[in-house]
């Protein structure tokens, strides 16, 4: 297979972050993912869904809030383009800049441009479950005024695009699930699949 930006329909981010070879294996995982359920070329949800969590029945937030951010023009499933555009953002070597951005769009769930308590206490709760940890009630509410009192510098009871900058910038560890350490190998490893390709290495 040789394949190149152009004839994979991919206009890569700027910094560029994946190299041909990655995006070629990106490829040939898309039409894995793309035809294990419904055989149409594209990446429905509960395709994304099984991927994931290996059954299409589990709901979760989090889960809902990244496949938002999967489906760009919201048409309800995910193109090649989207996948790989947005699988960047997770590789180790995207600057933090853009994972903090990427991770505030995550948290502002009614797309006001502010992050608001009742937000961030569902972000919180979809995480726990995500990580199949289980607190009490009061715990998850002094997690969530601690972490809304700290990032709200301004007091005016939102977190602004700004405030969520600085509190991620003196709490990188928000930063955890926005990153996918296997990326960085993409040609060789990937949950549940394992691409090889014949390209050469080199970057465009």
């Amino acid at each position: 297979m040789n394949l190149d930006w152009k004839s994979l329909g991919v206009l890569p981010r700027e910094p560029r972050v994946l190299t041909v070879n990655e995006v070629e294996s990106l490829y040939e995982l898309y039409k894995k993912l793309s035809s294990s359920i419904v055989q149409d070329g594209h990446i429905q949800k509960e395709e994304f869904q099984y991927a994931l969590f290996r059954n299409t029945s589990k709901q979760n937030l989090f889960f809902d809030r990244v496949f938002d951010m999967f489906d760009v023009n919201r048409d309800g499933h995910i193109e090649f383009e989207e996948f790989v555009d947005s699988l960047s953002v997770f590789h180790p070597k995207t600057p933090n800049a853009v994972k903090i951005k990427s991770a505030f769009k995550l948290y502002d769930l009614r797309h006001t441009g502010y992050i608001e308590r009742e937000e961030l206490k569902d972000m919180v709760l979809a995480l726990l479950k995500e990580s199949d940890l289980a607190l009490s009630d009061d715990v998850v509410e002094q997690i969530v005024n601690k972490t809304f009192n700290e990032a709200d510098s301004k007091s005016d009871g939102k977190i602004d695009q700004e405030e969520w900058e600085n509190y991620v910038e003196k709490n990188p560890s928000l930063l955890k699930n926005m990153t996918l350490p296997y990326l960085m190998d993409i040609t060789l490893s990937f949950p549940s699949f394992v691409m090889r390709t014949e390209a050469d290495e080199s970057e465009l």
